[in-house]
């Protein structure tokens, strides 16, 4: 088709409005940590290190240093390298993590299939491989430590993230109040400064489990404004002041500053960091934008206004030289008197913004681990139904809140914060930093001298503040260590404690034959309704359900063994979510429904999960049945029957069809990514869930249409036993259904060292007893649950 010139220009104009619209919410969004760091930067460097002096040398060696940290790491590292690694649009630590583990088999993840890499996310760069990535890829795949290493390695990014949660809203919020301190006296600021950012915190958290889509509208204007706020102030301090300022951009005033304060010059270096505090959010929030927008935004707007702010500063104290104590040295005092009450105000705002958005990334970051079983179950509030990804969680919420006014309280002052903070942020930078280096030679295979290249450039930088931060030790930066430390051991023992388990599970799966064998004769009965028996087996029936016949003889007449699995993609498509199998010969009423969500993803309520599992069962028995070799289903990928009972058929990914309706179907070569179907083999034993070789399968591709018109009645031409089976389906799903979930005790096997004892005996049953029931996390009513006592010895 061919368009008109009017309407191409038309399109590329609406597709730039669009982007134009896209820079400026994502100023709320992403850029509130970012765009307020000038309220805290120099207050933290002047703190005790350094001292302003009458040369100048130390107040322009440290704009130099803000102006090239902030050119070097947001804009060169950030803009034009990291946001390119993107996971099918999604930013993060864990996105960096899901393309690592795609392209390379380092995965601790449990239940992995092979067929979970034919979902469409799943995206695998087709470039041919060069002898020295296969190298670091061969080198990355052999060795076990090197996973568990590059776990720990993201658990600490993901815990220093949270740490950040704690940390920014507190140095935020306490830096815009404090500038309340020059309107009063300092035995009065004292006891006025910490009650009202507290009462601004809890007012903060309080108000999240509305949501920040009532508000975000409120979000972007604000730091619009302040962005403008901070570049006027700027420009004014500059022509007022000092018009040569920009002269100590050049980089010879860093060395003139590192000559003459030396130590102390190296140790300031914390604060300075503090101007780059929020730049991880531009890649963490990437998903909710677009690369070119967040770009865009901060090339064109952010960047300018923070360097005339820090410019503006600079210029002010140059010609102040009286000004000797941090209580002076801050944001406000180059502030006009008659503006400074309507700055305090948008400060003030500007900071909850912020602090909203550091928030919301904790909330976001700790779902993420929750799906990949890193992270005890909480409670995931989905706040919007229009929009996604927003979300609250309580107890995190009420923790954080906790943490925050205790940390106001406990330090009191901007320098202790914001070592603590500094040393957070760089230290989730250098994480970024080394999976980056890690992505650009397995994702995007270029030669490792370049992934190496990147490391050192950017990792040397970050290692020098990082040093600068961690010296701080005993003036504020061992709380995020000690944060870190607390989360970590949490963390892992959760992770090691889950995969123990499914080992369990996986050696104690019940055999095919004994569940075929149950019957009227052992004095088994099948009971009318659905029974969803969960499960984190991909294959095999699980020891829960053997427990639960043998304490209560009875089973229902549609058994149904559900796994809710994560797949290392931030989405699976609805169409692809669900894979169907049958569990015995159709005469016995059984399957295996696969439910696969990626770490990002919104699970279901359980009402439209229920019906919808529903919906694909009957979409797939009439495959099935529509199938040309029907009367024997079962089939090994040959072509060749199975007289293999233990062998489960192969699944089918199905599409939703309603199931009141008589859907028509057709065979097609190409494919539908809205609704392909293919056939897989399951896997049998541990080795192959936990390293899995690409097999060979049969595809066959299937498109489902519930409303295409079709010359023939699919009534006269379905099978009888197709018939039999919808209608006993029909009957058990308006019998009730069921859910039966396992619940357990774990308890290290006898022998085990002191150290395992202690975590899966202590730690882990202790955060089991603590945190949410799977009952809760799936959204099950208590009404249709049945639970299931389980003791795993691992």
């Amino acid at each position: 088709m061919v368009l008109h010139n009017g309407e191409c220009l038309n399109t590329k104009k609406d597709s730039w409005k669009t982007l134009l619209l896209l820079a400026y919410q994502s100023l709320g969004v992403v850029y509130g940590d970012l765009s307020i760091s000038p309220l805290y930067v120099y207050k933290s460097t002047f703190a005790e290190d350094i001292h302003h002096s009458e040369t100048n040398e130390e107040i322009f060696g440290v704009l130099s240093f803000v102006f090239w940290t902030l050119t070097l790491v947001p804009l060169f590292k950030y803009v034009f390298v990291v946001l390119r690694a993107d996971d099918n649009g999604e930013g993060g630590t864990f996105a960096l993590y899901s393309l690592i583990c795609r392209h390379a088999k380092v995965s601790l993840l449990p239940n992995r299939q092979v067929a979970d890499e034919a979902v469409s996310t799943y995206i695998m760069e087709s470039l041919p491989e060069t002898k020295s990535h296969s190298k670091v890829k061969l080198l990355l795949e052999k060795h076990k430590s090197l996973h568990t290493a590059l776990l720990v390695l993201v658990l600490l990014g993901t815990c220093m993230v949270i740490g950040d949660g704690v940390l920014t809203p507190s140095i935020s919020v306490f830096s815009a109040v404090s500038g309340l301190e020059l309107s009063m006296s300092k035995e009065h600021h004292q006891y006025a400064v910490v009650p009202i950012t507290c009462f601004i915190l809890v007012c903060l958290f309080a108000l999240q489990h509305y949501g920040t889509h009532r508000v975000g509208f409120f979000f972007a204007p604000v730091i619009l404004t302040w962005l403008l706020c901070i570049s006027a102030l700027g420009l004014y301090n500059i022509f007022h002041w000092n018009p040569q300022v920009y002269q100590a951009l050049s980089p010879y005033y860093m060395y003139k500053f590192l000559k003459k304060t030396r130590k102390g010059g190296w140790m300031s270096l914390g604060g300075i960091l503090l101007c780059i505090t929020g730049s991880e959010a531009m890649f963490a929030d990437l998903g909710h934008f677009t690369y070119i927008a967040i770009q865009i935004a901060f090339t064109f707007l952010v960047y300018p206004a923070l360097i005339l702010a820090y410019m503006g500063q600079a210029a002010y104290l140059s010609r102040h030289h009286n000004i000797n104590t941090s209580y002076q040295i801050g944001f406000y005092i180059s502030v006009p008197e008659n503006v400074r009450w309507p700055v305090v105000i948008i400060a003030i705002l500007a900071s909850v913004v912020g602090s909203q958005a550091i928030i919301s990334g904790t909330f976001s970051i700790i779902n993420q681990s929750q799906s990949l079983c890193c992270f005890p179950r909480v409670k995931v509030v989905h706040t919007s139904d229009k929009i996604h990804g927003q979300i609250y969680i309580p107890e995190i919420n009420w923790i954080l809140m906790i943490l925050c006014n205790a940390v106001t309280i406990g330090f009191r002052d901007t320098k202790h914060i914001g070592n603590a903070s500094g040393l957070a942020v760089m230290t989730v930078m250098l994480v970024t930093t080394c999976l980056t280096s890690l992505v650009i030679v397995l994702c995007w295979h270029k030669p490792p001298v370049i992934a190496l290249a990147f490391l050192l450039l950017f990792g040397s930088i970050e290692v020098l503040y990082f040093s600068a931060s961690l010296v701080k030790f005993l003036e504020g930066a061992w709380l995020p260590i000690l944060l870190a430390l607390i989360l970590m051991t949490i963390m892992f023992v959760w992770h090691y404690a889950t995969i123990k388990k499914y080992e369990f599970d996986l050696h104690n799966k019940v055999s095919l034959e004994w569940l075929l064998a149950l019957g009227p004769s052992l004095g088994i009965a099948r009971v009318p309704g659905i029974g969803l028996v969960y499960t984190d087996l991909i294959s095999g029936i699980p020891a829960n359900f053997s427990h639960f016949v043998t304490n209560l003889p009875a089973y229902h007449r549609i058994l149904v063994f559900v796994c809710v699995k994560s797949v290392t993609v931030p989405y699976v498509p609805p169409a692809e979510r669900y894979l169907v199998g049958r569990v015995g010969p159709p005469a016995h009423r059984s399957y295996r429904c696969i439910v696969r969500y990626g770490y990002k993803d919104v699970h279901q309520d359980i009402d439209s999960f229920e019906s919808e599992l529903i919906d694909r069962l009957a979409a797939f028995i009439r495959y099935n049945g529509y199938q040309s070799n029907a009367t024997n289903s079962c089939m090994e990928d040959d072509g060749r029957s199975s007289n293999d009972s233990t062998r489960e058929c192969r699944f089918t990914v199905v599409k939703t069809v309603a199931f009141s309706g008589q859907p028509a179907y057709e065979m097609d070569e190409s494919v539908h990514p809205e609704s392909v179907s293919v056939g897989f083999q399951t896997v049998e034993s541990a080795t192959d869930v936990i390293e899995m070789e690409p097999v060979h399968v049969v595809e066959k591709r299937v498109r489902f249409s519930a409303d295409d018109d079709s010359e023939t009645d699919p009534h006269s031409e379905m099978d009888m036993h197709v018939q039999e089976e919808m209608e006993e389906l029909l009957a058990a799903k308006q019998a009730g259904t069921a859910f039966i979930l396992g619940h357990s005790h774990v308890k290290a096997k006898q022998g085990s060292s002191l150290l395992k004892r202690a975590a899966i005996d202590l730690g882990y049953n202790f955060l089991r007893r603590n945190c949410r029931g799977p009952d809760v996390v799936l959204k099950v009513p208590p009404a249709s649950l049945l639970k299931v006592g389980m003791v795993y010895i691992v």
